[in-house]
């Protein structure tokens, strides 16, 4: 089923030839890296070790009372939500538990090259439409609708599509998104026939900008191609620029990268080509923000992750991986978006590879009362399953909303630190392995220390993070 204008079916028609395609083997390539690192398909095989018992995905599925649907939900001006979550939003569409959709996203970043990211592409030029008069989408943000910057402030910066809504998601459920396919979005400008394209902003929020050498601080885009026909599973850096400082259509000037999708002018920018000469990024394509609308506040700035996921930014969240997510609302109201072409563990600079791509996802509910005696039973916070590895996503503050109090959203800005996201990480692992592993506490302490990998997930977006990742293989002699 086409959700949208008529082009828009169009479209998806052709996205569903270009999944077909992804069998052959120069589209592989493309996704390659990705697909592996995250695990692959078989990260969904029920009778591999998984959180989903045979039982519990029984329940699951029966929780759809018709044959699944597949959905498709474009990226346009009306099907997005810049900068914020929401139990507000109204659904673009809402399904049943077994149900696919095919979800489009846009990167925030697209007007750093617009020429490369926006040109021709309709449901992009209907987002990023900014002139004096009009705005394709006015609300940037969680802010005021009176910010000096427009409705929103950008007090959040990622365009998300969506909201989705499960039907029968209650607050107490668990809700399962199985991303079954990841797929870059084509430079429409025909200049860029068959290439995607990136931005990397090294910005002033980044954890670097701070101690640059001879303290000379600065922020520096450096745009990215992708071979989008598959032809390579790596991205080349084209060319960088240091922020020129820019004047929006309103008249209001940005010396700094402080709202989202400001429109940069490239005559008044300084090209340097010659830049990361010979180097080959390896494709993680991947989402940085996908989860739930929280129930703490009405509007959530999109930038710190939290309980309900959001803006986790972690490499894993691609093909072939497994979400848990708690639900909070009714309907869950599940979002998508800043997606990735790749990034390192930490997002050192601020910003991963901002690059526009279309995911096909699958959403299973599991029901509360389905969850006694289950290893989701306890489930409190964003998880991730790939075929080999489960992965605990640890914040600062696993629920700041709740944790920091009325002023949670300016707060936990200034409270991060890796020394906290790091003993969540530990409490949540161990909690894991006594809970779903049936450790003792010493045993899983112990394990800890000799079996998981703890690693920075990223130091940018206010709620810093660390992730724990223990390998399934570990358990393939237990019993119980």
């Amino acid at each position: 089923m086409c959700l949208g204008d008529d082009p828009h079916c169009a479209a998806f028609a052709e996205h569903r030839l270009r999944y077909r395609r992804d069998m052959e083997p120069e589209r592989r390539a493309f996704l390659k890296s990705g697909f592996l690192a995250s695990g692959g398909a078989a990260a969904m095989a029920a009778g591999g070790l998984s959180l989903v018992s045979p039982a519990l995905a029984e329940a699951g599925a029966g929780a759809g009372a018709t044959k699944a649907v597949h959905y498709h939900l474009p990226a346009t001006a009306k099907t997005v939500h810049w900068g914020y979550f929401s139990k507000s939003l109204k659904p673009q569409v809402e399904i049943a538990s077994g149900d696919f959709v095919t979800i489009e996203t846009l990167t925030h970043h697209a007007n750093d090259d617009a020429e490369r990211m926006v040109t021709g592409d309709p449901g992009a030029e209907s987002v990023f439409l900014w002139t004096k008069e009009k705005k394709g989408v006015a609300r940037r943000g969680a802010g005021p609708d009176d910010a000096k910057l427009g409705p929103g402030g950008g007090l959040g910066v990622h365009i998300c599509t969506g909201p989705v809504a499960i039907r029968g998601a209650e607050p107490g459920d668990v809700l399962e998104v199985r991303i079954l396919d990841v797929a870059p979005r084509p430079s429409a400008n025909p200049k860029f026939k068959g290439l995607t394209f990136g931005s990397n902003a090294a910005a002033w929020w980044g954890y670097h900008y701070n101690d640059m050498l001879g303290g000379k601080k600065r922020e520096v885009v450096t745009i990215y191609e992708v071979d989008a026909s598959g032809g390579r599973d790596w991205a080349k850096a084209v060319y960088s620029f240091p922020w020129p400082g820019v004047t929006d259509p309103n008249g209001l000037d940005h010396p700094t990268i402080d709202y989202p999708g400001i429109p940069v002018d490239h005559t008044k920018t300084t090209r340097t080509y010659d830049v990361l000469k010979g180097i080959r990024v390896p494709i993680r394509p991947h989402f940085g923000t996908m989860g739930l609308a929280p129930a703490e506040a009405e509007r959530v700035n999109s930038i710190p992750p939290s309980y309900t996921g959001g803006n986790i930014d972690n490499w894993r969240i691609g093909k072939g991986a497994t979400l848990y997510y708690p639900v909070a609302v009714p309907g869950a109201l599940f979002s998508v978006g800043d997606p990735h072409a790749s990034q390192g563990d930490s997002e050192l600079c601020g910003t991963a590879i901002e690059c526009s791509l279309t995911g096909t996802f699958q959403f299973i509910l599991h029901k509360k009362a389905a969850l006694a005696g289950t290893s989701l039973e306890a489930l409190d916070f964003p998880m991730i399953e790939t075929k080999d590895d489960w992965v605990l996503s640890g914040f600062s503050y696993p629920n700041y909303l709740k944790d920091l109090g009325p002023d949670a959203q300016n707060a936990i800005f200034q409270k991060s630190s890796i020394d906290l996201a790091m003993r969540d990480a530990f409490r949540k692992m161990r909690q894991f392995l006594m809970h779903a592993k049936g450790l003792t506490e010493d045993e899983a302490v112990s394990l800890m220390s000799v079996a998981v990998d703890f690693g920075i997930t990223q130091v940018v977006d206010g709620n810093w993070g660390v992730h724990a990742i223990v390998k399934k293989a570990i358990f393939s002699e237990r019993t119980a």
